[in-house]
C-alpha cells in the first residue's frame, strides 16, 4: 500500500508541473488557474495521452495546452447538456401520457404493472425518498393536503424523476409497454432501453461536471449496424451523440448543435476528435 501524498502548495503543484517537463511560459497565470481549478481536477483528467503513466509529459506540451483541453470539455457539456434535455422532457411527456392513460394515475403504485416485483419495490422506496425531498414543492403540497389519501398522480410524479429514474422506471415495464412507447420514436425497445441508460449516465456526468474528453463510457448504447459500420463507437461519447440524433427530431436546434461541435473544435485545435470517438466523417453521420 503507498502512503498517501503530501498536498502541495499552487507554487509546489507548478514546480512539479515544471519538473515533470510541462512547458510553464506564464507562472502567473498558471497561478491564477490553479487557484480556480483543483489540480487533481484539472491535471489527473487532461493529461491522459499527453505523457505515460508516472511519467513526464512528452516534450512540446505546455501548460496552455491543458487549459485548451478543460475548456473544451467544459464548453462541449454544457452544450451537450442542453441537448439532453430535449429529450428528457421529452421522455417524461410520452412516459407519463402512456402510463397514466393504460394504468391510472396511481398505476405506479401496482407491482402488476410491472417486470419485477422487487425491481419495482425499490423504486417506490426511491420516489417516496423523491416525494420527501421535494415535499415543499406547491404542486406536491396541493396534491398530499386537497386529494385522497395524497396520492401524487404519475403525470406529476414524473416531474421529480431524475434521469436515471426514468431510465430505470422504463427498464422495469412489460415488454409490450416498452415496445409501445419506442414506438412513437420509431425505434425497437432493446435499442431505446440502452440509449436511454447511456444518455441518463452521460447526463450526470453533464451534471457533475464531469470529464467527457477522452472519457471511456461505463454505460454503453447498443447501435446500430449502420452506426457501427461507419467506425461509430459504443464506449466513446459520439456513439451516445448518434443515438440522440436518432431520438431528436431533425430540426435547427439539432443542426446548430452539431456547427457549434465544429466552431469548438476551430478554436481548440488540441483537442484530439478521437479520443472521444469522432470519425474524420463526424458532421455527416450528425447531420440528416
Amino acid at each position: 500500500m503507498e502512503k498517501q501524498q503530501e498536498p502541495l502548495g499552487v507554487a509546489e503543484q507548478i514546480g512539479n508541473l515544471k519538473a515533470l517537463n510541462l512547458i510553464i511560459a506564464d507562472e502567473d497565470y498558471a497561478a491564477q488557474f490553479l487557484n480556480d481549478v483543483s489540480y487533481f481536477r484539472f491535471i489527473k483528467a487532461y493529461s491522459l495521452g499527453l505523457k505515460p503513466k508516472n511519467g513526464c509529459y512528452y516534450d512540446g506540451v505546455t501548460f496552455e495546452q491543458l487549459v485548451e483541453l478543460y475548456l473544451f470539455n467544459a464548453n462541449f457539456r454544457q452544450m451537450l447538456f442542453a441537448q439532453i434535455e430535449r429529450i428528457e422532457v421529452n421522455l417524461r411527456c410520452r412516459l407519463s401520457n402512456y402510463f397514466s392513460v393504460k394504468y391510472g394515475i396511481l398505476g405506479y403504485k401496482d407491482s402488476a404493472n410491472f417486470a419485477d416485483a422487487v425491481y419495482h419495490s425499490a423504486f417506490l422506496a426511491d420516489i417516496e425518498a423523491e416525494i420527501s425531498r421535494n415535499r415543499r414543492a406547491p404542486f406536491i403540497k396541493n396534491f398530499q393536503s386537497n386529494y385522497e389519501d395524497g396520492g401524487i398522480p404519475f403525470y406529476a410524479l414524473v416531474e421529480v424523476f431524475s434521469f436515471g429514474t426514468l431510465s430505470k422506471f422504463f427498464k422495469n415495464l412489460n415488454n409490450p409497454d416498452k415496445k409501445a412507447i419506442a414506438a412513437t420514436y420509431g425505434i425497437g425497445y432493446p435499442y431505446f432501453e440502452s440509449w436511454i441508460e447511456s444518455i441518463a449516465y452521460v447526463r450526470n456526468l453533464c451534471a457533475h461536471y464531469g470529464r467527457l474528453y477522452n472519457a471511456k463510457l461505463t454505460k454503453t448504447p447498443r447501435l446500430y449496424k449502420q452506426d457501427a459500420s461507419q467506425g461509430v463507437s459504443s464506449i466513446r461519447v459520439f456513439g451516445t451523440l448518434v443515438c440522440m440524433k436518432h431520438l431528436l427530431p431533425a430540426d435547427h436546434h439539432w443542426q446548430d448543435f452539431v456547427d457549434q461541435i465544429e466552431l469548438l473544435f476551430e478554436k481548440y485545435p488540441h483537442v484530439q476528435k478521437g479520443t472521444m470517438g469522432f470519425p474524420e466523417n463526424w458532421k455527416d453521420i450528425l447531420c440528416y
